[in-house]
């Protein structure tokens, strides 16, 4: 968990940096070419099952609406205060819920509905409006929270036929063309200097969703969620010592009820 934090940290900062030289689809390509440097080994020793291209129009959906996230949330990271960003996107267990309920089925809970209501008044708290004006970035990062959501019942739906491995293979194929040809209108050759940012976004973009996997698969959720929760303050530290952001506390007070509003919801259904 703790691999886990530092990479999803460590890939807001690099997206920011990089941000500042090149355009949001050029850090998308950049993330998708370095992933493909990374799982090459993997991607032959799944050969055979990547040709029989199980699902591959629900693949390409779901990464279409999974770059459509990565684009919004990107966009909020390169214009927001880090810890706002971050807060807002605790919305996507919230959307989940909804989504499942609407098309896999899934029992909306009264547990899940009290969920959505105080994830609600949190998003409210951070963005306070009527007091100060609502960014656009914002908005987006509330966009890209409902694209991973949808990312994720499509996620669940490919897990009957597809490994991870063969979803993650797909993600990096389909993303990183996507990137290179949306980029080409603004396309900017990086400079030495910021390829350790592109290695940095690369590696964090993989490594935060591996560790946290694996950090699953040894302990119990109840356990898992508190901890990603310190997301919001360490971010809050860093975008304070590395850009100067303020430390608002209707921020964290915000995502302090997003947070609670998703925890309590699923210690209630833990224990039904």
């Amino acid at each position: 968990m703790v691999a886990s934090l530092l990479s999803f940290i460590g890939m807001a900062v690099a997206s920011r940096e990089l941000s500042m030289f090149m355009s949001i689809f050029e850090i998308l390509f950049f993330r998708s070419f370095v992933g493909l440097i990374i799982i090459s080994p993997v991607i032959y020793k799944q050969r055979a099952q990547l040709k029989q291209a199980l699902d591959l129009g629900m693949q390409v959906g779901r990464n279409t609406v999974h770059f459509a996230g990565q684009y919004a949330w990107t966009v909020g990271v390169a214009s927001l205060p880090l810890v706002k960003v971050f807060a807002l996107e605790f919305t996507t267990p919230i959307w989940v819920s909804l989504l499942a309920f609407l098309f896999l089925k899934e029992r909306l809970s009264i547990a899940r509905v009290l969920a959505a209501i105080g994830g609600f008044i949190g998003v409210l708290v951070v963005l306070r409006p009527g007091f100060d004006t609502i960014e656009p970035a914002a908005l987006t990062i509330l966009l890209a929270a409902m694209c991973y959501a949808t990312s994720i019942i499509m996620v669940k739906k490919l897990t009957l036929t597809s490994s991870p491995a063969i979803i993650v293979i797909w993600m990096v194929l389909l993303q990183l063309p996507l990137g290179f040809v949306l980029s080409l209108t603004q396309w900017r050759i990086p400079t030495f200097e910021y390829i350790p940012w592109i290695l940095l976004l690369g590696v964090t973009g993989l490594s935060a969703h591996f560790a946290m996997a694996k950090a699953l698969n040894v302990m119990d959720a109840s356990i898992a969620i508190p901890i990603d929760f310190f997301r919001v303050p360490l971010i809050a530290v860093v975008g304070f010592f590395l850009y100067g952001e303020s430390l608002e506390y209707w921020v964290f007070i915000g995502a302090l009820i997003i947070f609670a509003s998703n925890y309590l919801a699923f210690r209630i259904e833990q224990k039904i």
